[in-house]
């Protein structure tokens, strides 16, 4: 028999809830039956074992956002607790969907979310100069009023409008990689590291929260390399990479070596926040083993890109 081919899927927050919508449970849940209907054939398929993961970014946002207006009533919870709320509720609706289809096609594989901690450092510098985006779209006028008000640092994001920034540092490890291991060896679909998952510190032999939003596609790079994944997908709002997005001289890009990769990174191509870090985790990811590859896309043309029809890859 045929070794499996391990795939690590990673589905960006922004595929949960799209820009204008108001992130309800509705609109989300959607979002994310329309996302997994692309996902599950693969994860049904008898060639692969799968893992996914998420983003978490305009969820969590929602989250403080609620913190900041009931903080007179109930108390706040801290940023990290967020993160560990944000992956209950999108790992239910994954679990939902996913579990819709394989009913539909009969396929008795079990769907389980994993609460995910993933390990970072104390000094990362990222905590004094935030970089991750949460929470909703703002006009610039609607975000300077809530930063005099709040304190809240916001940023432009890839020209889509402003959001709230706030720390994301560096993933180091991902605490529940034989969890993960153990399940998909039983020929479980696991979803996993949702939201980047939720950031914790050593403090001798224990673990404790930290404040943060670590960036989803480099914990999955680190996942993928610790999981021994042959491919990482990177599912995102457009079908393939662009270089010099959103301008006149705007080109697709269907292939590129990580060393093509990096000379774009160097050439300011992609968008911190945004492209940026997903072509630095499939750089990463892709050091660690020379068959790997990386495909960059959209749901909508999962099916062809798998084949090699679209969307973007990268490779060693």
């Amino acid at each position: 028999m045929a070794k499996k081919k391990r795939i690590i899927i990673a589905l960006g927050g922004n595929a949960i809830q799209q820009k204008g919508e108001k992130g309800t449970h509705e609109e989300s849940f959607a979002n994310v039956r329309a996302t997994m209907k692309a996902v599950a054939p693969i994860a049904m398929s008898k060639e692969f074992e799968v893992i996914i993961t998420h983003g978490n970014g305009p969820q969590v946002g929602n989250l403080l956002i609620q913190n900041a207006a009931g903080k007179t009533s109930v108390p706040e919870m801290p940023l990290f607790l967020c993160d560990a709320m944000s992956q209950g509720e999108i790992g239910y609706w994954m679990e939902q969907s996913l579990g819709d289809f394989f009913d539909a096609k009969g396929n008795k594989k079990h769907i389980v979310t994993v609460l995910s901690q993933v390990v970072v450092k104390k000094n990362d510098p990222a905590f004094k100069a935030p970089t991750k985006p949460v929470g909703p779209f703002y006009t610039k006028e609607e975000a300077e009023k809530i930063q005099a008000e709040s304190g809240f640092i916001f940023k432009e994001d890839a020209g889509r409008g402003f959001r709230r920034v706030v720390p994301s540092p560096e993933p180091v490890d991902f605490v529940e990689t034989n969890v993960v291991q153990d399940l998909i060896k039983c020929g479980h679909t696991v979803i996993a590291g949702g939201g980047g998952g939720i950031p914790v510190i050593r403090k001798g032999k224990r673990l404790e929260g930290i404040d943060a939003v670590i960036d989803k596609d480099k914990t999955t790079a680190v996942m993928g390399d610790l999981l021994k994944a042959d491919l990482f997908v990177i599912l995102t709002a457009i079908p393939e990479v662009r270089l010099n997005f959103g301008k006149p001289e705007e080109k697709k890009v269907h292939e590129m070596t990580v060393a093509e990769a990096k000379k774009y990174i160097k050439e300011g191509h992609f968008a911190e926040g945004s492209m940026k870090p997903k072509i630095e985790a499939a750089v990463q990811f892709l050091t660690g083993g020379k068959k790997r590859k990386v495909l960059i896309t959209d749901a909508a043309s999962l099916t062809k890109a798998m084949k090699g029809g679209a969307g973007t890859w990268i490779v060693n």
